[in-house]
């Protein structure tokens, strides 16, 4: 009735997804610092522990190379053109500054 479970894909499975959201926290904590090549680092890496469960399935590891290299790209790219410097705030995303703020 219940399919075969591997113990040891289980176990697997278990640290692939704590090992994901400990490298989410830090992914998103780069991209609120605003740091390219952390952020594109841990979002490589995590779309490489998220792909755990496709590897079983798939049984092709090939493309989790694509996937990630994907995956950095995508945050480096987004950090770069979406997100100006904080020194050096401009466009449409920068934030509203009032003028009597400054001093």
């Amino acid at each position: 009735m219940f399919p075969q479970i591997d113990p040891l894909l289980a176990v697997g499975v278990l640290i692939a997804t704590a090992a994901t959201d400990a490298v989410y926290v830090m992914f998103t904590s780069a991209v609120i610092a605003r740091h390219r090549i952390w952020a594109a680092n841990w979002s490589s890496l995590w779309y490489v522990l998220s792909s755990f469960a496709v590897i079983s399935y798939t049984n092709n590891w090939v493309y989790i190379i694509f996937a990630a290299l994907g995956s950095w790209a995508g945050a480096f790219l987004t950090m770069t053109f979406l997100h100006k410097p904080p020194g050096n705030p401009s466009g449409p995303l920068a934030p509203t500054i009032p003028t009597d703020a400054v001093k």
